[in-house]
């Protein structure tokens, strides 16, 4: 019986590192598809962060994730994970937030850091990348129109 336990446990390892790798691959193709368009790519180093009755948000730097067993250090943990510039035809800039996710599913928390992110006007808008219909394809959804009732 402890033999099984293992092996489930070895599935999923190995199945967690698959979904991580293959996120990361898709965080990169994101990166490189709005790089071809235009836009300036960094990573976002800063999350929100609620007192404890969750009501009163403020900017602070991210943590970093430390796995003393792999020696890894994980950098980008901010939310969303990419600040994205681009200058417009009258010369200012425009600062968008990007959180990439595969099925394009923001849960409880990150839509409230997206709403205090946007109330604050920390991003003029926050998109949502997920995969396309199709293979290969990136579609990019506003977080406003998605998830704010006008």
């Amino acid at each position: 019986m402890p033999t099984q336990k293992k092996s489930v446990s070895r599935k999923r390892s190995k199945q967690g590192k698959k979904s991580r790798a293959s996120g990361a691959r898709f965080e990169r193709k994101v990166r490189e598809d709005l790089e071809r368009k235009g836009w300036i790519v960094s990573k976002w180093m800063n999350t929100v962060d609620y007192d404890k009755e969750g009501k009163i948000g403020k900017l602070v730097p991210a943590k970093r994730k430390f796995n003393p067993f792999l020696r890894a250090l994980s950098m980008g943990t901010g939310f969303p994970d990419f600040i994205c510039l681009k200058r417009d035809s009258s010369g200012n800039y425009e600062a968008i937030g990007l959180e990439v996710k595969r099925n394009g599913y923001l849960d409880k928390i990150e839509r409230g850091m997206c709403h205090w992110l946007l109330e604050h006007r920390i991003f003029s808008r926050i998109l949502v990348a997920k995969t396309g219909k199709k293979r290969g394809e990136i579609e990019y959804i506003d977080f406003a129109e998605k998830y704010i009732k006008s």
